[in-house]
């Protein structure tokens, strides 16, 4: 079997030079899956997310009301899809397990992380022609449904709506009880930006983990698709400078610091860039 890194890589590369709204972001979480399950079954899961797409084409042609605007009947539909039929689930029993975080182990066994099922649902979504978008909710991926008005799912938990008092308390549960709902609390994520916070709970688990090659191989991965994401290069400079990687430490900030120059960080990593060039001399 050939290796599938180099491949996964340069499409991971590739999206990262096309503009958010074009990613086509079921596929580019596959690639980011390929990473790091090469043997799983790629082609088989590209099959299931087009019998996902289609059967959502034919649920849009099959309800008007949804077709025509309806959100309420949007979400029901969209969760007899994804939950119902083809029996997708938030994994409560083994929540911190990796696997929940990739979408190819995520299709095999129809259990994964809220933003991983969240995934599926802005592709069904997509596929059906209806707007959706991820919600950067504290502690709990959600996805908003939006046209006239919004309404927000909690895909984690099985797709059902949250009203206002819902998503208070959630946010109580995650933030502490002093948490109040506010304007940025229902902030809409770009499909870049959803496919970070997916990468991203691979990182903080091999971190958690102690497997820091394992954690700044994935942020590497996550700067394929995101080249201009500034923290992203400062955080895998810090973690090449504790492996005792000096050279792709400095890269690393140099890239970081051109990104942004004057930020709240920046003075301390050009101290720590001067540090380690001294150590090269």
């Amino acid at each position: 079997m050939s290796n599938p890194l180099p491949e996964a890589r340069a499409a991971l590369e590739a999206a990262g030079q096309i503009p958010d709204a074009e990613l086509d972001i079921a596929a580019v979480a596959l690639q980011f899956a390929r990473v790091d399950a090469p043997l799983a079954d790629w082609h088989a899961a590209t099959q299931h997310l087009t019998d996902i797409a289609r059967a959502a084409v034919q649920m849009a042609a099959a309800d008007q009301e949804a077709d025509a605007g309806n959100l309420l009947r949007r979400r029901a539909a969209l969760a007899e899809l994804l939950h119902g039929n083809f029996g997708y689930a938030g994994d409560t029993a083994t929540y911190d397990d990796l696997s929940n975080a990739n979408l190819l182990k995520v299709i095999e066994r129809r259990r994964g992380l809220p933003v991983a099922l969240g995934i599926l649902w802005l592709h069904a979504a997509d596929a059906a022609g209806w707007e959706a978008h991820g919600v950067d909710f504290p502690g709990h991926f959600l996805v908003a449904l939006s046209g006239r008005g919004q309404v927000v799912v909690d895909v984690f938990g099985g797709g059902g709506q949250l009203e206002a008092r819902d998503l208070r308390a959630l946010l109580k549960t995650f933030a502490g009880d002093s948490a109040e709902l506010g304007p940025d609390t229902l902030a809409p994520m770009g499909k870049r930006a959803v496919l970070l916070r997916l990468q991203n709970n691979i990182k903080v688990r091999r971190l958690r983990d102690g497997d820091l090659a394992g954690a700044v191989a994935c942020t590497e991965d996550m700067l394929r698709l995101a080249p201009d994401a500034a923290p992203l290069w400062r955080e895998a400079g810090l973690m090449h400078q504790r492996l005792g990687h000096i050279t792709a430490a400095i890269l690393n900030l140099e890239r970081f610091l051109a990104l942004a120059p004057d930020g709240p960080q920046s003075a301390r990593m050009k101290g720590l860039l001067d540090e380690l060039r001294q150590r090269l001399n």
